[in-house]
C-alpha cells in the first residue's frame, strides 16, 4: 500500500475507556461474522495511521475526529474495511455519501474526560444502506459507558479545598447564576496543589489560584448567592428559641 506524504499523520489518543471498546469490538464481531484477532487499532501515541499494515485487517477504532473526513477518504481509497466512532452531529451525514452511518447517538465519557455524543461509520455494510440503526449496539455501548462511569467515580476523590482557593471548574457555575466575579493578577498565584496534598502525591486537578483576603471574602460571598438558601420563618426561630431555653434549664 503506497503512502501520500500530503497526508496529515496524527498522534492523537484516541482515550476510548477498555471495556467501551470491547463492547464496540464484540457487537462488530457478532453482527458481521468477523474474527476479533483481525481488528487493528492504529489510532494510538506516536502511530501514523497511514504506514499501518491493512492487509488481512479490519480497523475498529476511535480515530482524531478532526480528521475523521481524510481517513476515510484513505480507506476507501485503498480498500480498507473500517468501523469507526465518529460524533454524532457533525460528521455522519457527510460521510454517509461515501459509507454507511449508524447514528446510535451514545454520550460517551472518555479516558480523558471528555464527553462526546458517539455514533459510528463503516464499509463493513452494503454501499446501498446509507445509514441504519443499531438498537443492540447502543444497548451494548449504553451498559458498557454506565459501567465504566460507575468504576471511575469511585476512582475519582472528591477533595475540599479552602475557600482561599479556587479553580476553574469551581468559577464557571458563577455563570449560571448570574454572578461576576473578577480576579485580578495582582491579588491571586497559580499553584498545582497545597502543600498538604504533596506527601500523598496529590495535586489540583488543572491547577488552581490562591486568592488573597479580599478576593476570598468575595467568593464567600458568591458562594452565599449561589447557593439555594432557604430563610427560617418567625414560627420556626419562636421554636428554636424554646428549644435553646429548655435545653439551659
Amino acid at each position: 500500500m503506497s503512502k501520500n506524504s500530503n497526508r496529515k499523520k496524527t498522534t492523537d489518543d484516541c482515550y476510548t475507556p477498555p471495556i467501551v471498546y470491547d463492547a464496540v469490538a464484540e457487537w462488530v464481531a457478532n453482527e458481521y461474522h468477523l474474527d476479533k484477532n483481525a481488528f487493528v487499532r492504529p489510532f494510538k501515541p506516536g502511530g501514523d495511521y497511514e504506514s499501518e499494515n491493512y492487509s488481512g485487517k479490519i480497523v475498529v477504532d476511535n480515530p482524531p475526529f478532526s480528521i475523521l473526513a481524510a481517513i476515510v477518504d484513505f480507506y476507501l481509497f485503498y480498500g480498507v474495511k473500517f468501523f469507526l466512532f465518529a460524533p454524532t452531529l457533525t460528521s455522519l451525514v457527510t460521510l454517509s455519501d461515501r459509507c454507511t452511518s449508524l447514528p446510535i447517538g451514545v454520550d460517551i465519557t472518555y479516558e480523558n474526560g471528555a464527553i462526546i455524543h458517539t455514533s459510528f461509520v463503516t464499509n463493513l455494510e452494503p454501499f446501498k444502506i446509507r445509514m441504519r440503526t443499531a438498537p443492540t449496539l447502543y444497548a451494548a455501548v449504553a451498559e458498557a459507558n454506565c459501567k465504566n462511569r460507575a468504576e471511575t467515580t469511585k476512582q475519582m476523590p472528591k477533595y475540599v479545598y479552602p475557600p482561599e482557593l479556587i479553580t476553574s471548574a469551581q468559577l464557571y457555575t458563577y455563570n449560571k447564576y448570574g454572578i461576576d466575579f473578577v480576579i485580578p493578577r495582582g491579588e491571586c498565584v497559580r499553584v498545582g496543589k497545597l502543600d498538604a496534598q504533596k506527601p500523598l502525591g496529590k495535586e489540583i486537578f488543572g491547577g488552581g489560584l490562591l486568592l488573597n483576603e479580599r478576593l476570598t471574602a468575595e467568593r464567600e460571598k458568591a458562594e452565599r448567592e449561589k447557593a439555594e438558601v432557604f430563610e427560617l420563618s418567625e414560627r420556626e426561630r419562636y421554636i428554636l428559641t424554646n428549644l435553646n431555653t429548655a435545653s439551659k434549664e
